[in-house]
């Protein structure tokens, strides 16, 4: 089979453009199952391979110990290579077919310490007008929860911080999030000291947070300076903005907050268009501040 996996490289390369690193992983795949047919069954020729030699290399690679995923994609690279052996009259029937790929595994989201918390929202340098506003942000999200596009899409007419409360989720999942002091301090300290500065002229721009151009910040652009945050911090791993999102749930129902509140807070609604009252964003508010680390 070594001539066939020669020629289904070059087609991977040529007539695919697969890139570099995913073709060395289909090969990488395809080389292991040639290997384990050889040695366990003496198969030299692909038109010897039937299912059965698929279905018993996937239950050798869950008996090593191989993750849902890397069996899974073990799975794609055969069907693929298979699916080119057809083509090419090398083979009639196809040996990986009706063989089922493993589900994904579910793996808990990162959550990080309140401790953690605290370093990586004191890791901005306050110092500069980006350093603030990159503070802001960071309070902003893990205050809130809300997802990093719900964030960069606040205007200035989204956050009260008098009433310190937030708006977010456009037209018709609109939600009225409370905020905590610190929140509300260095986003008031952002609008009321740099933004203006930042807008570089652009005064007619809406949006809350802008970037170096005077333009609404972009989610790259936050997860740049999320990663720097994380480094500054000495947080090791890899930190998203789903991670203060998930750290955000974690911490309030630790603290003893009712689930369903939580799950309201980030969105979670049954109803679609559903908004809050204002007996509902007076029970959000109390306990908000009751079980939010920073609410006070």
């Amino acid at each position: 089979m070594n001539q066939t996996i020669h020629a289904y490289a070059l087609y991977l390369e040529e007539d695919k453009g697969m890139s570099s690193s995913t073709l060395e992983s289909y090969l990488r795949d395809v080389d292991k199952f040639v290997e384990f047919v050889r040695k366990e069954y003496s198969i030299r020729e692909a038109s010897e391979v039937r299912r059965t030699h698929v279905v018993l290399f996937v239950g050798q690679l869950k008996q090593d110990g191989r993750a849902n995923a890397t069996i899974a994609r073990s799975i794609v690279s055969l069907r693929s290579y298979f699916h080119f052996l057809m083509r090419r009259g090398e083979i009639i029937q196809d040996p990986t077919f009706d063989v089922e790929a493993p589900k994904a595994d579910k793996t808990p989201p990162q959550v990080l310490t309140v401790e953690e918390i605290e370093l990586l929202l004191a890791a901005p340098d306050v110092n500069s007008p980006h350093g603030v506003r990159d503070r802001a942000m960071l309070e902003l999200l893990y205050a809130t929860g809300i997802r990093v596009s719900e964030l960069i899409a606040l205007d200035v007419r989204d956050v009260q911080l008098g009433m310190r409360f937030i708006r977010c989720g456009g037209a018709g999942k609109e939600r009225i999030l409370p905020i905590g002091a610190p929140a509300a301090h260095w986003a008031s300290v952002y609008i009321n000291q740099y933004r203006e500065q930042m807008l570089k002229g652009g005064l007619d721009e809406q949006a809350l947070f802008v970037n170096v151009s005077g333009r609404r910040l972009t989610r790259q652009g936050f997860w740049k300076l999320l990663k720097k945050a994380a480094v500054d911090a000495g947080i090791s791993g890899e930190i998203t903005p789903h991670t203060l999102r998930h750290s955000f749930a974690a911490h309030l129902i630790a603290s003893g907050a009712d689930t369903r509140a939580v799950q309201d807070m980030l969105g979670h609604v049954e109803q679609p268009g559903q908004q809050y009252s204002q007996h509902g964003r007076k029970t959000m508010k109390e306990i908000y501040e009751t079980h939010h680390p920073r609410a006070k």
